[in-house]
């Protein structure tokens, strides 16, 4: 992913909390020799203190084969994305014709170390763990191995844990443009209000903002 100065996140703290707010993603893992990578769409839960990520797939999953030859894998996470066209680009003293469309996106990208977790104990805690992401006000029975509803089900499937090495993150949202043209998207940004439009706005008014103000350095 290539990651222009203007695109880069400004802190750990923005990817991370950006990260924190979003749950699916894809999961890469390379496959055998000469065969392309295999690509599980899947939930997961970031653990930012422990820097890692937990998610589990069922045990039929041909992942897992791929995973025992090769653990280094890569979680790709997108969203907030959506199409600019070409005019509202254009500079103050350019024709609107000649502006050159583009997308918005968010996107963070983990290099990891898997881990695969196969015992019942062990599963069923991860389980609680993303449970406990994803419903934190409960409503689900207690995830323990060897009691019912869910200790019978733990055999059907395998954990994954993903210990973060690397992480690689961009919000592409005009930070090259001048003030003048960030300002006429988000305004037609507003206008259009299609899927995925406000989402957009918010991080590129965000990202002007951070910008026009920098954190002072003074010591």
């Amino acid at each position: 992913m290539l990651i222009h100065p203007w695109d880069a996140p400004g802190d750990d703290a923005e990817w991370q909390d950006w990260l924190a707010t979003h749950g699916f993603g894809q999961l890469a893992v390379n496959g055998p020799p000469g065969a392309p990578p295999m690509l599980q769409p899947l939930h997961f839960a970031y653990d930012a203190p422990r820097r890692e990520i937990v998610t589990h797939l069922a045990r039929p999953n041909p992942i897992w084969d791929a995973l025992a030859g090769s653990p280094a894998v890569l979680l790709s996470v997108v969203d907030d994305y959506t199409f600019i066209p070409g005019p509202w680009q254009a500079e103050p003293d350019q024709p609107p014709e000649h502006g050159v469309p583009t997308s918005f996106y968010a996107a963070v990208q983990l290099t990891c170390t898997a881990h695969v977790v196969d015992a019942p104990e062990a599963k069923a805690a991860l389980l609680e763990r993303q449970m406990g992401h994803f419903q934190p006000d409960g409503g689900s029975a207690p995830v323990a191995a060897g009691e019912a509803p869910y200790g019978r089900l733990l055999s059907g499937i395998r954990g994954l844990r993903l210990e973060v090495r690397d992480v690689r993150a961009k919000f592409k949202y005009a930070g090259k443009r001048s003030e003048a043209v960030q300002q006429r998207i988000s305004e037609r940004l507003a206008e259009r209000d299609a899927p995925g439009d406000a989402a957009a706005r918010t991080h590129q008014l965000r990202r002007l903002a951070a910008a026009s103000h920098p954190a002072s350095t003074d010591s």
